[in-house]
């Protein structure tokens, strides 16, 4: 990779963590990657290549998938566990 460029996200575990995520709570929803490009009006290709981790999923997007799966959003969001109080000043 050549130097200043960022490895991409869907390599980080966190992010194959949120793709598993999305594709697991479709398939609890009992629906196909059809039927939820056609209820969130886009086509099949967004939502496949968003469960493949081919597409990156926005914030936005995440919302959508997690209202139509009836799922909170933090469902997607992996646990991490506190290291202690942010410290002030950022």
């Amino acid at each position: 990779m050549p130097a200043g460029r960022r490895k991409s996200a869907v390599y980080d575990s966190d992010y194959r963590y949120l793709i598993g995520r999305v594709r697991e709570a479709r398939l609890e929803a009992g629906l196909t990657q059809s039927e939820v490009a056609a209820k969130l009006g886009r086509p099949l290709s967004f939502v496949s290549k968003c469960e493949l981790g081919e597409r990156r999923i926005d914030p936005i997007d995440l919302r959508k998938f997690a209202d139509l799966y009836d799922k909170p959003f933090e469902y997607f969001v992996p646990r991490k566990p506190r290291r202690g109080k942010p410290k002030a000043g950022g």
